[in-house]
């Protein structure tokens, strides 16, 4: 039988401490009232997620658009968390450890799965650099990109780790390339109520279908007109979710990401995907950067380069990794990129500065 979203496991621990539903009320008005900040948020999730409403109020990251906030059923998260624990055989007991913040979909669900799966779950301020036990071992855990490039050199106190809400650089891949922790790539939104496909970032078994994100189970994808992913998961929502993602599809259950459709640039009649001539940019320039576009009276369109920094840091070298179509046409510093409240670069804000029209 499927548990429902008012069940606490009776194996559920929160920091070495086993609760019941009265139990979890309970501390979570402690956390509100006496915790630290990430208590505090810690506190007010639990608060909402044992109410009395069937759904939470999410906020989104406004990385592709303005940050808003949805309702998702309980039910939902509830079926995410069954599935994902399903897919990385998190059974009752296990460890799991925390370090996102409460407050976003994914810090969100780390809770949930703990307490429908039965996990003793370990919550630690959610920072760049996470303060962990190191003397404890854990079977699973999910860290932004920065949080792993940070926690690299500790992984052998984790079995499993996922990593998302961001690019996965190469120079990252290269540090987890020999670790015997298993790692995979996340692949999801808010709206469908975190990740629904992973793909392996390490030990490879030499199957090509490995570097490609296998959806979790119940999950389903196709691609529309356009290009586009469309994401089919009966027990997350009831209607199908059209994405913007540019995908090539393998199967009904497998498929790899290629890009933006809003970013896609079409200059001189060639497409081009910013986020593939990212990842050939990644590791040989220093700091942050993104490729986007600014309208060209010949192309119509022109691919450019931005840069966080000092003007002329990029050595125009690197670009010998590039087709001759993805070379930037130009390149522009801004001292400070903007950011998402999540911490993302948000693109359209760091062009205003620039006063770049696209």
């Amino acid at each position: 039988m499927t548990p429902t979203y008012t069940n606490v496991h009776n194996r559920f621990k929160l920091n070495n401490y086993h609760y019941s539903f009265e139990g979890l009320m309970e501390v979570a008005y402690s956390f509100t009232k006496e915790g630290e900040p990430y208590q505090r948020e810690l506190g007010e999730f639990l608060l909402d997620w044992l109410d009395k409403e069937d759904y939470i109020e999410v906020q989104t990251s406004g990385s592709t658009g303005k940050p808003k906030k949805i309702k998702i059923k309980k039910q939902a998260m509830v079926n995410s968390a069954i599935a994902t624990g399903d897919f990385f055989n998190l059974t009752p007991g296990k460890k799991i450890l925390n370090c996102l913040p409460s407050n976003f979909i994914a810090g969100k669900m780390m809770i949930v799965r703990a307490i429908i799966l039965g996990l003793e779950l370990d919550m630690v301020p959610p920072s760049v650099q996470p303060r962990i036990d190191l003397k404890k071992d854990y079977d699973f855990c999910a860290f932004t990109p920065m949080q792993l490039k940070n926690f690299a050199k500790y992984l052998k106190s984790l079995k499993t780790a996922i990593v998302g809400g961001g690019r996965v650089s190469a120079s990252i891949k290269e540090l987890i390339k020999d670790k015997s922790t298993h790692i995979y790539e996340t692949f999801g939104m808010t709206e469908t109520v975190s990740h629904i496909a992973v793909r392996k970032l390490n030990n490879f078994e030499g199957n090509d279908s490995e570097k490609y994100f296998k959806t979790l189970p119940g999950v389903t994808v196709s691609k529309d007109e356009r290009g586009c992913l469309v994401i089919e998961a009966p027990t997350l929502t009831d209607e199908k979710v059209v994405t913007n993602d540019i995908v090539e599809i393998y199967s009904d259950t497998s498929f790899n990401w290629l890009g933006r459709f809003d970013n896609v640039i079409n200059s001189g009649g060639i497409k081009l995907y910013p986020e593939q001539v990212e990842e050939k940019l990644q590791g040989k320039i220093d700091g942050e950067f993104f490729v986007t576009s600014q309208e060209d009276d010949t192309l119509g369109n022109r691919l450019i380069l931005i840069v966080e920094g000092e003007k002329d840091t990029v050595d125009t070298s690197v670009f010998k990794v590039l087709d001759k179509y993805e070379v930037p046409k130009e390149i522009f510093y801004v001292s400070k990129f903007e950011e998402t409240l999540s911490g993302k670069i948000h693109r359209k804000k760091t062009l205003e500065l620039l006063k770049i029209k696209g």
